[in-house]
């Protein structure tokens, strides 16, 4: 299903392939976790244990959009949809992603930095966080996807571009929605959205703010995640904008993210080293953003190595418990 030169592409990258259109790639936070050198902010911010996280994705190289600031092979991108009937079913993808993640943490065994506690324990990842590359949400069997997950007792993080409201609603109906879904908000206009996004669907800004009007109805952990370009979406008039298109959404926590000048974002016109606000700025963004929205939201907590601030209003809310995978 995959071209071979983005197979080749990936593979540079250190992904592991699995079936027709699954990968598997290990964070740099599940690696400094298991050196002891830090973990990542979903372990400070919501408790999930950086060597226990399975970073994946079903949907290899298939996206909507064609965003700027992101940092994968974009160029390379199959299309905007999956066909049901060519697509790999989930307990294949699952017991591949485990394979996979077990082969690409071999190596940590022989490190006298890594603890072999950890290392063990890392064999059977507890969470997966299915946002590596692509959108989730394209690929047809993601119900059951999640559904097998929470089986099996492990938790999921989703991450998308909110373009497909319609499964959202199917995921509700079904009872399959993720442990946490997160939707992408890094414009704050139509007109933004167009030049940023460079979508192939015409109606892609109508269907995200559908995307924010279902999310109040929701019933799972829900999060707002805003990447900030500095100079680009980061304007002092834009603070109203996201204002009002989040209180659309009314989530539970809002993610503001710095943009990190890595991979393929290098490549384009005004997404060098320059673009990648500070910490300082970030929090000073977010702090505008949280007075703006009113409405007992603030700044929760943040994690300065990932340039990320987290706003809320129930800092007892943060950590995910048992019941709610």
């Amino acid at each position: 299903m995959l071209s071979k030169k983005l197979q080749e592409t990936l593979k540079k990258q250190h992904y592991v392939l699995i079936g027709k259109h699954s990968a598997v790639q290990i964070c740099r936070w599940t690696k400094n976790s298991l050196r002891e050198q830090g973990h990542c902010y979903k372990q400070q911010f919501y408790g999930i244990k950086s060597h226990l996280c399975c970073q994946m994705s079903p949907s290899v190289g298939f996206c909507q959009n064609r965003c700027l600031h992101c940092w994968r092979a974009i160029e390379l991108t199959e299309g905007n949809k999956m066909s049901e009937k060519q697509t790999d079913n989930p307990e294949t993808i699952i017991q591949g992603c485990i394979q996979a993640q077990q082969k690409l943490l071999n190596g940590f065994k022989g490190n006298p930095k890594t603890n072999l506690t950890k290392f063990k324990q890392a064999q059977e990842p507890e969470n997966f966080a299915i946002s590596l590359t692509g959108e989730p949400t394209l690929y047809p069997k993601l119900g059951e996807l999640i559904q097998q997950l929470r089986e099996k007792g492990k938790s999921t993080f989703i991450v998308t571009n909110g373009l497909q409201p319609e499964t959202l609603k199917k995921l509700q109906k079904n009872k399959q929605l993720p442990t946490q879904l997160y939707v992408s908000l890094n414009t704050p206009n139509e007109k933004m959205f167009k030049k940023w996004h460079k979508s192939t669907i015409k109606d892609a800004w109508k269907k995200l703010n559908q995307t924010l009007n279902l999310f109040p109805k929701l019933k799972t952990r829900k999060v707002i995640r805003m990447t900030l370009v500095k100079n680009a979406n980061t304007k002092p008039e834009h603070i109203e904008q996201y204002s009002e298109l989040i209180k659309k959404a009314q989530p539970d926590f809002i993610e503001v993210k710095g943009f990190m000048s890595v991979g393929f974002s290098r490549n384009r016109k005004g997404m060098g080293y320059d673009a990648m606000p500070t910490h300082e700025e970030i929090r000073d963004y977010a702090e505008r953003i949280a007075i703006s929205l009113k409405n007992n939201y603030k700044i929760l907590d943040e994690h300065e190595r990932s340039r990320v601030i987290l706003i809320g209003k129930d800092k007892s809310k943060m950590k995910i418990k048992k019941s709610e995978i």
